[in-house]
């Protein structure tokens, strides 16, 4: 595959191809690329099937290998880690809804729905980690709570909207909360404040966490971290591990992909596996415009004279 690079702000991405669905690479190339709609479909259909011949040789050499993975406890000389993790106000927030625990897991048997890796980015984070990380800084890169946030920048776009733009694909918004005016500090308003309704923008939880579905691991955060260490040859990392004992329960944890098709994942004989970003019949490196992710908010207004009985 042949793909113009002629831009200044290109990032190399590491596309998983072969595992379906083949419209998510066609559409990824189309989209993310520079003149992606001019590139030969027929010659990309090709390659993901070269690719997709692989996939079948590995159901059957690899038939079961994402069945009943390890879970093994953090050792003893991490143990003050875990526990500074577990105290964690965000962690408390964003596991609070399912049996969540930390352990060691093989990241060659994690199971990945996330189909491309910024390499860019992978590799900042193996240059801050090191090429001979401790365990220590293992744990910390995995489950930081000291948290080293991505710029952002904000702007008024209109009366009742802003826009917030940062580099990272992990910006979003967050949650709306109603809060007391005492929990704002330094709060100046035209009269008394009555309440405060706060819409929060920010990053994810910044977790490696996978959830633990029907005997198997499927990596749910941390894409990059995994494969940075993964790149360094750690076979072993510390995670977030959430429990899940039905799959009424998907809903809870933000996976899209997997709600929407669990059996592709949770059924297939031999799934897509993050060992698999390594393996040169199953990757293509891509020349992706670098873009910034966009969050816009709105609110609105409305007041009204009702009967008090």
């Amino acid at each position: 595959m042949t793909i113009s690079t002629n831009q200044a702000a290109i990032n190399e991405h590491v596309f998983l191809i072969g595992h379906p669905p083949i419209s998510e690479f066609l559409s990824f190339v189309r989209v993310m690329t520079t003149n992606g709609h001019a590139i030969d479909q027929g010659q990309l259909v090709r390659e993901w099937r070269t690719a997709n011949d692989r996939v079948l040789e590995l159901e059957a050499e690899e038939r079961g290998l994402a069945d009943n993975p390890s879970l093994q406890p953090i050792p003893d000389h991490l143990l003050e880690l875990q526990r500074q993790t577990l105290a964690d106000s965000i962690f408390q927030r964003a596991f609070q809804h399912l049996p969540s625990d930390l352990a060691m897991v093989e990241l060659d048997r994690l199971i990945v729905y996330q189909k491309h890796i910024n390499l860019h980015y992978v590799n900042f984070l193996k240059a801050r980690l090191g090429y001979h990380p401790t365990e220590e800084e293992v744990f910390r890169l995995a489950l930081c709570t000291n948290r080293d946030l991505p710029p952002f920048r904000s702007m008024q776009t209109a009366v009742n909207s802003y826009s917030f733009i940062s580099p990272s694909n992990d910006f979003r918004f967050l949650e709306v909360a109603l809060l007391d005016p005492n929990q704002v500090r330094d709060s100046f308003a035209t009269g008394p404040v009555s309440a405060v309704i706060a819409l929060k923008v920010g990053f994810g939880s910044n977790f490696l966490n996978v959830l633990h579905v029907e005997n198997r691991l499927v990596l749910n955060n941390g894409s990059h971290r995994a494969y940075a260490l993964r790149d360094l040859g750690i076979t072993h990392a510390p995670c977030v591990v959430q429990h899940i004992s039905r799959r009424d329960e998907l809903e809870l944890v933000g996976s899209s992909d997997l709600q929407q098709n669990p059996d592709r994942l949770l059924k297939a004989p031999r799934p897509p596996l993050l060992k698999d970003y390594f393996d040169p019949r199953l990757r293509q490196i891509i020349p992706v415009v670098q873009k910034n992710r966009m969050v816009k908010v709105s609110f609105g207004l409305e007041q009204n004279d009702i009967p008090s009985v």
